[in-house]
């Protein structure tokens, strides 16, 4: 049984979010309460209790925390870390066990990532999150799964399938780790199952390790007859640009992804895992008829 039974979710309705809120509630072991913004229109479908919430109220983000033991933030990577930190600020004031921040992505704890200027608004929040435990007797813990298989096919994020002209970096024989938001979820009850085991640290899990040629082979595979017209991007160039980009102040979605790429697919910056946990949480891997099926739920209809 975990010793943390009630869990707050602030972006319960979320695309990972929801997937997170499934998990739990069919482990069946967790009361949940889902944080939404105050005048949100969005709807928790989940048979949950809703709080509604002002994220910039310390006092009110503690009223809604009081007898949590566990907040799990699913709040996009687009939220400030002042939103994120006035969270934890009311975790530890509501004397809240247990804090999972939302990590769930790439490994920010590597040094060469952590250069990269897409994670300065997450290393606020980390950094905060670490210095306010070492001062309270809050943990945390640390989900880093890599790139999303489902979710990066879907949006044409690690492969772009829809024009059949997807973007390939560097080789297209480089190496990541990839996940589905199922198995990410899977992880966060996981975390809650082995509540000692993985105090104050990082998880590491994936699905499989792939490639953007093993991907487009597959769906080569699965679309007979559609001419693929691969495009070519060098790993370095697009790094130097977008270095010179931020430094004259432009610091738009293009510059921000490209950093994002230069993390997943340059050796050196964790895009693919070392090690896992996998076996601690149960987690095991994709078989390739799994990815399979994956890459084909996401080929274009026409």
């Amino acid at each position: 049984m975990s010793k943390a039974v009630n869990v707050a979710m602030p972006g319960a309705t979320g695309n990972l979010g929801t997937k997170i809120l499934d998990a739990l509630l069919k482990s069946g072991n967790f009361n949940v309460t889902a944080l939404k913004r105050v005048g949100s229109k969005t709807t928790v479908s989940a048979p949950v209790k809703v709080v509604e919430v002002d994220y910039e109220s310390v006092e009110m983000l503690t009223a809604a925390l009081e007898g949590q033991d566990v907040v799990i933030c699913a709040l996009g990577m687009g939220t400030d870390a002042s939103v994120h930190n006035r969270l934890i600020d009311a975790a530890v004031a509501a004397k809240v066990k247990r804090f999972i921040p939302s990590e769930f992505g790439l490994d920010s704890l590597n040094h060469l990532t952590r250069q990269l200027p897409v994670y300065e608004n997450k290393l606020k929040v980390l950094n905060y999150l670490e210095e306010r435990t070492l001062r309270s007797e809050m943990t945390y813990t640390y989900v880093i799964n890599s790139v999303f298989l489902d979710w990066g096919l879907q949006h044409n994020f690690i492969l772009d399938l829809s024009q059949h002209k997807p973007t390939i970096f560097g080789s297209g024989n480089e190496a990541f780790s990839t996940t589905t938001m199922a198995t990410a979820a899977k992880a966060v009850v996981g975390i809650l199952e082995h509540y000692d085991q993985t105090k104050n640290r990082a998880i590491y899990v994936q699905d499989a390790v792939v490639t953007q040629n093993k991907l487009l082979a597959i769906a080569k595979k699965y679309s007979p007859g559609v001419v693929w017209e691969p495009v070519h991007v060098d790993l370095a160039e697009m790094k130097a640009e977008s270095d010179a980009k931020f430094e004259q102040g432009t610091y738009d979605m293009s510059t921000l992804y490209s950093f994002l790429f230069v993390a997943i697919f340059q050796g050196g910056y964790g895009g693919r895992l070392e090690r896992t946990d996998n076996d601690l949480l149960d987690i095991k891997e994709m078989t390739e008829e799994d990815i399979e099926e994956v890459v084909k739920a996401y080929l274009p209809k026409n």
